[in-house]
């Protein structure tokens, strides 16, 4: 072993492979790749958490009409972001630049995927890059009849009890068909409402719900705490 006392000169030979050494280092992060490369929707390697939900096939569809995925990264959002970009194009989607925005604290960007639109969120987290991905499927949305019209978004709803039902949304009161397992819709404007639920004349449930253009939610009529569900 050579050591190095004070005062002494170091050969160059010596701090040429210091530096390489720290070099090295510093560069020993392996870049980002896919833990399945044929997956639909691609997550790292080295992701710490990875989870993903599916609204249900409905109305005889087999497809989903929404597939989500949630993960957290030990990385950089700027190399989540390009591993993003890279696996995506490999997979046909294409991104639009309407509405993109990217910053060191997180990026959102909006894709035309094979099946439908798709976005992608980034932020951060506790030194980790958090990761939601979502692609919808605008094919089984229609067959389904669970795609709004253009520029507004569909609420569907239903109450299978016996009792006379009624929804209060948007200055309006619409009567839901007690003990038929049938969904009921309606389209409306982008926006925040509060809707409330009347079984035989009282309210029984009160919420609110944000929508935009384009997405389609099931209205939740339980008595807990859960929030509606996005299903397209």
């Amino acid at each position: 072993m050579t050591t190095v006392r004070r005062g002494t000169k170091v050969p160059a030979r010596w701090r040429l492979l210091v530096c390489g050494l720290t070099l090295l280092a510093s560069c020993s992060q392996e870049p980002l790749t896919a833990a399945d490369p044929h997956a639909d929707m691609p997550v790292p390697k080295r992701s710490s958490h990875t989870g993903s939900f599916t609204s249900k096939s409905v109305n005889g569809v087999e497809a989903p009409l929404r597939l989500e995925l949630k993960a957290t990264v030990r990385a950089d959002l700027g190399d989540v972001l390009a591993f993003y970009r890279v696996e995506l194009g490999k997979r046909g989607w294409q991104e639009k630049p309407e509405g993109a925005v990217v910053d060191a604290e997180h990026a959102q960007l909006a894709f035309a995927s094979p099946k439908g639109p798709a976005t992608l969120k980034l932020g951060r987290a506790k030194d980790e890059t958090t990761i939601n991905l979502v692609q919808r499927n605008t094919e089984a949305a229609a067959k389904a009849n669970f795609l709004p019209m253009a520029g507004q978004a569909r609420l569907i709803f239903g109450f299978l009890a016996p009792d006379v039902a009624s929804l209060v949304i948007n200055d309006q009161t619409i009567k839901i068909a007690g003990g038929v397992n049938h969904p009921q819709m309606l389209d409306l404007p982008p926006g925040t409402y509060s809707y409330g639920l009347l079984l035989s004349g009282h309210r029984v449930r009160s919420d609110t719900i944000t929508v935009a253009a384009g997405e389609t939610w099931s209205l939740r009529f339980d008595d807990d705490d859960k929030k509606s569900d996005q299903i397209y």
